[in-house]
């Protein structure tokens, strides 16, 4: 029990230590690793007749896809044609490049300050039409419409599920005051949720992706709040006799786990969303924490030391008795699951190192992802392609990714600060 925790401890000692950059800073992604076969696309740039300095959307569609490591963006600048539809396309141009698809489009303004986004995709070896799409926005949308039309050229060529078009929510530490950030997937577009001079920790998205739990210690002791991220409304969630921890959502978000150790040794209790309905879960002698739903509601796994040493346990909604999940490595900590059940994420201790590793929920095998050596705060993208923790690199805290296939490596940070605690929230509508 002692020993777990001095883990929990040192985990809140080592986000307390952070510091960071500020907040509108974009995140610089590296990228390693890669598919054996990538599929190699051309993507030509959008007519764009816009004023100002606007991203090209194009840009945006071609990073979000090498990102990925699923495919090889081609180099279009020797082809003379700019096709902006996919019925101007000679596809005997696009073929000497290689290319295996072509995606094309145009922005055009329309009365009323909106913008009209076209887009085709089209396979260049049979020369015919995959998808062709029409998006009606407001100029601020551009974004997130670029990162709509890469996830349809995703799935399209993948069959994955989309994965560009949602946000990630992380912990950042500048000049005395931290500070929970929500950006897009891509680490552009940082915007402060809530920041304060004490730390902040534990950020979850709601299922919908409207509201943030998160826990701060602006009241000199861990109290769980809920942060609307639509109308700026805060709710005190928890704020009970000793300390208030580890917020999670169930997956219909009518209801949040959390940790309370108001009468004995931190212990899970679940409660409605809007802070009624408090209820124990399950009562030991051990330290339980660090709660998860599995998706389909009817389990929560949670971290408990009540073996000797820190592993994850299962026990179901109604209560009852905990069954143990893991079983190999010194420690397991942080679960979480993918989204669609079969697989959960772990922080896993071998000696002194803690990395990432993944479960197979139907067979027990265990598959190690990243090599960071200090690596925590498992979260899986929408699709559950690519998990996202945080890392530790030359002395500094920063977001990392990696496919759950291990193959594709990323490393999420800005320069100077430390960023850690991520959490990757649902697709946007």
């Amino acid at each position: 029990m002692k020993i777990f925790f001095k883990i929990f401890q040192s985990v809140l000692f080592f986000i307390a230590a952070l510091t960071s950059t500020a907040s509108h800073a974009a995140l610089e992604i590296e990228i390693s690793g890669g598919s054996a076969q990538q599929i190699p696309i051309a993507i030509v740039p959008f007519g764009q007749a816009l004023t100002g300095n606007q991203e090209k959307i194009g840009d945006i569609i071609a990073a979000d896809l090498r990102r990925s490591g699923l495919f090889r963006v081609l180099e279009t600048g020797g082809v003379a044609s700019r096709p902006t539809e996919i019925s101007q396309v000679k596809y005997a141009e696009w073929a000497v490049l290689q290319a295996q698809a072509i995606t094309v489009g145009d922005v055009t303004a329309l009365p009323g300050n909106r913008l009209k986004v076209t887009f085709g995709l089209a396979d260049v070896l049979k020369q015919t039409q995959l998808v062709s799409m029409e998006y009606n926005i407001a100029p601020g949308q551009l974004r997130l419409t670029a990162h709509k039309i890469a996830d349809v050229i995703y799935q399209k060529l993948t069959g994955e599920g989309p994965i560009f078009a949602s946000r990630i929510a992380y912990i950042n530490k500048t000049k005395g005051r931290y500070a929970l950030q929500v950006a897009d997937a891509d680490g552009v577009n940082a915007q402060t949720v809530v920041s304060s001079k004490e730390p902040i920790i534990s950020p979850a998205w709601s299922p919908d992706g409207s509201k943030i739990a998160y826990v701060s210690f602006e009241k000199k002791k861990p109290v769980v709040f809920v942060q609307s991220l639509t109308t700026g409304q805060r709710l005190t969630l928890a704020n009970y006799k000793g300390n208030n921890s580890a917020p999670a959502w169930s997956p219909d978000g009518t209801k949040l786990a959390i940790v309370l150790s108001h009468s004995a040794n931190s212990q899970l209790y679940t409660i409605n969303a809007d802070g009624t309905g408090l209820k124990s879960l399950i009562r030991s002698g051990a330290i339980d924490t660090e709660p998860t739903w599995s998706p389909d509601g009817k389990w929560i796994y949670f971290t408990s030391d009540r073996g000797g040493n820190p592993q994850i346990y299962k026990v179901s909604v109604f209560g009852g008795a905990a069954q143990r999940v893991t079983f190999q490595g010194d420690h397991n900590l942080t679960p979480r699951f993918s989204p669609d059940g079969k697989f959960l994420a772990t922080v896993r201790k071998d000696g002194s190192r803690y990395s990432i590793a993944m479960q197979d929920l139907t067979n027990g095998q265990v598959q190690i992802l990243s090599e960071g050596g200090q690596d925590e705060s498992p979260s899986f993208a929408p699709n559950g392609r690519v998990i996202l923790y945080a890392s530790r690199v030359s002395g500094r805290g920063a977001l990392a990714a990696v496919s759950s296939d291990g193959r594709v490596k990323q490393r999420l940070s800005e320069s100077g600060g430390d960023i850690r605690e991520p959490s990757w929230g649902p697709l946007l509508d």
